[in-house]
């Protein structure tokens, strides 16, 4: 079966909507996980032409998130590469050619032998691409409270910290209040009379 690095976008969708630690950090453990179908459609045009429905249960998809999860989540960058390198072993996906629009022309692409493997080669191709041809810190896990999402960093400055604008702004403002809170605090202790000494 052919298959193409998937869009970034819904590879951190897939991770943030399925994975374990990124619901968990939510508080979403029992929600219900979003429409297949959707994802199916955002795969067919995202690297995977066909998914078989095996893989588009609720277990199979958190499965395929929480590995993915790690490589977001990894410490260090040799860390990522061994992650990412054992996914794309794990798979099996391997570089092909096919004839394109209308068989004028060959195309690179890969392919993975088990249709099952092909969304899992998907993501680990996608990884391949962030890691291998840009910068391989722009992969990382949100430091918000109560967030464990996994974002790829597409800003001019590659700074970012947070998933989104939500957590960020989160961050900002409970920083704010603990910095107004500071001094509030030490001009109560200011404010108390001293304490008299017993002769």
């Amino acid at each position: 079966m052919l298959v193409e690095p998937m869009s970034p976008d819904v590879l951190v969708w897939l991770i943030n909507e399925w994975g374990s630690v990124p619901r968990a950090a939510a508080g979403e453990e029992q929600a219900p996980y979003p429409d297949t179908d959707l994802l199916a459609a955002l795969l067919a045009g995202s690297g995977v032409r066909a998914c078989p429905p095996a893989v588009l249960t609720g277990p199979a998809l958190r499965q395929v998130a929480d590995q993915l999860h790690r490589v977001f989540a990894a410490a260090d960058l040799g860390e990522r590469v061994a992650l990412v390198a054992a996914l794309l072993a794990q798979t099996g996906v391997s570089p092909a050619l096919e004839l394109t629009d209308g068989g004028d022309r060959p195309g690179a692409t890969w392919r993975v032998t088990d249709a099952r493997d092909a969304l899992l080669a998907a993501a680990a191709l996608t990884l391949r691409d962030q890691l291998a041809e840009h910068d391989p810190d722009r992969v990382g896990v949100c430091s918000g409270r109560r967030c464990a999402d996994a974002f790829i960093d597409a800003s001019p400055a590659g700074q970012r910290r947070y998933c989104s604008v939500t957590c960020q702004n989160r961050a900002r403002i409970a920083a704010w209040r603990q910095r107004q809170s500071r001094p509030a605090q030490q001009g109560q202790s200011q404010s108390r009379p001293p304490e008299r000494q017993r002769p």
